[in-house]
């Protein structure tokens, strides 16, 4: 059965960080680029970042580039999202995505498959 599990979430101050993972059964993760995605209250999901198979290839939003940093163990079956200097305007729900190939676009949320329930993360001010 395809499955994707994010924990990590939390509440955090302003500056600080927080580590999301995303496991994902063998048959979800293999082969398959991971993406990251948030959806505020109020607003749509929007691309956080994705990472290939291979983890040649990354991709992160402008609005968390330098901040942000998605890394996968191919072996465990589980995708990252280190998330650092965490601001007011991060929060969200995170959702992993998973994403067979042939791949297209990584930055559009139609692109992917297969997705988590989502991790909450609220960054006070």
């Amino acid at each position: 059965q395809v499955q994707l599990v994010e924990s990590g979430g939390g509440l955090v101050q302003a500056g600080g960080s927080l580590r999301l993972s995303c496991a994902a059964s063998v048959r979800t993760f293999s082969g398959c680029a991971m993406g990251w995605f948030r959806q505020a209250p109020g607003n749509e999901r929007e691309f956080v970042g994705a990472i290939t198979w291979s983890g040649a290839i990354i991709h992160y939003a402008d609005s968390v580039k330098g901040r942000f940093t998605i890394s996968r163990d191919n072996a465990k079956n589980t995708v990252y999202l280190q998330m650092n200097s965490l601001k007011p305007e991060d929060t969200a729900v995170y959702y992993c995505a998973a994403d067979p190939p042939p791949i297209y676009n990584l930055y559009y949320a139609n692109e992917y498959d297969y997705w988590g329930q989502g991790t909450q993360v609220t960054v006070s001010s």
